[in-house]
């Protein structure tokens, strides 16, 4: 969810799926066609990963942030704009939705972060591969092999820091919208 950016989310649940499956499809796809050269099997990879990864994309939106099913495609569109850039939404009736995506942002980092064991796992395993690749593999066995380790390393490496600045945005941008949300409401008392 962290990773799908603010133009998915204009989309229906079948339109995230399909627009986050055929990125990872597409990925895993060249994957294999770079390491075996065989149209038919990165065919296969594409569609098979594709509808896996799409499917379970969507599924993980919309359990994190159930209440954007109430939200047009083009509003959703603008919350998720707003909290990723961490500023302002134009429509003030949206800024309870900014405070709900930024809170969905934080709970689908937290997920990852229970997960890190198993990227640093893979990314281990996945080195030692590479290095057996290049003694003993095909030329696209080990470009194949080199590209997932430096996948993997950026996963471990980079995106952590970029994660990092991308919930700050997010909580700029809900700060901001509880105070136009507080602005908006009357004064209690008599």
């Amino acid at each position: 969810m962290i990773l799908v950016p603010g133009r998915l989310w204009r989309w229906g649940p079948v339109g995230r799926a399909v627009g986050a499956g055929l990125g990872a499809g597409v990925l895993f796809g060249a994957f294999v066609l770079v390491e075996s050269a065989a149209w038919a099997g990165a065919v296969v990879v594409f569609v098979v990963l594709g509808v896996y990864y799409g499917i379970r994309v969507a599924r993980r939106m919309d359990r994190l942030w159930p209440a954007a099913r109430g939200i047009k495609g083009a509003d959703r569109a603008a919350v998720v704009r707003a909290a990723r850039g961490g500023g302002t939404v134009a429509d003030p009736r949206l800024a309870p939705a900014v405070v709900e995506y930024a809170g969905a942002l934080h709970r689908a980092a937290e997920e990852d972060r229970q997960r890190r064991w198993v990227v640093v796992s893979v990314t281990v395993f996945a080195a030692a591969l590479a290095v057996h690749d290049t003694l003993t593999g095909s030329i696209g066995e080990t470009v194949a092999s080199w590209l997932v380790v430096a996948l993997f390393l950026g996963d471990l490496l980079w995106w952590p820091r970029s994660r990092a600045r991308l919930l700050a945005r997010a909580d700029r941008a809900a700060a901001s919208a509880r105070r136009a949300t507080d602005a908006g409401r009357p004064a209690d008392g008599p």
